[in-house]
């Protein structure tokens, strides 16, 4: 067999060797995606969470509304990790029920004290729906790279576990959409 053959042979090789490290590289990088997805959508519901709380122990809702706030918003936060959905589903319906009113949000707005507290649970409802929104989309990506089937045969994918969409309400309270 003469020489050309196999440098072509062994230039094959490396390009198949490359074009295989390139890809666990991709599907590495998406991983580390949705990880720091997940960690920024966590903090997003954290804020959430806790500005509800400050809204629900401000003594400016009626003692129903604000008891029930102050469950939802303490239910999100203590919930395991996988109650967690239904949890901030249940924090966002309570969000929208105890602010239905727009009248009543918009005098809540007037008053100093509660303006930026109302304003920083209209940012995170949005921050919410956004961070969801790109944590979901990196995880339809990386699965259909690691539904290929070279990456599923050499398991390029290792032993990360299997990814997962987020799926909760976050539509945000009538007041705060835009």
């Amino acid at each position: 067999m003469p020489w050309g053959w196999w440098l072509t042979l062994a230039l094959v090789l490396v390009v198949l060797g490359l074009w295989l490290w390139w890809t666990a590289h991709r599907l590495d990088e998406m991983h580390r995606r949705i990880d720091v997805a997940r960690g920024a959508l966590d903090a997003v519901l954290l804020r959430r969470s806790g500005a509800a709380l400050e809204l629900a122990t401000s003594d400016t809702l009626d003692p129903a509304r604000s008891l029930l706030l102050v469950d939802a918003a303490h239910q999100a936060r203590a919930a395991a990790p996988e109650e967690l959905e239904s949890a901030e589903s249940d924090l966002s319906e309570t969000l929208r029920a105890v602010l239905a009113d727009t009248g009543e949000v918009a005098e809540l707005r007037a008053r100093p004290d509660l303006a930026p507290l109302l304003d920083e649970i209209a940012a995170c409802c949005r921050k919410v729906e956004l961070a969801r929104r790109f944590h979901n989309d990196v995880v339809v990506t990386a699965r259909a790279l690691r539904s290929r089937r070279r990456v599923r045969w050499l398991r390029l994918a290792g032993r990360a576990s299997e990814l997962r969409t987020v799926d909760l309400d976050d539509v945000p309270p009538p007041a705060f959409a835009d």
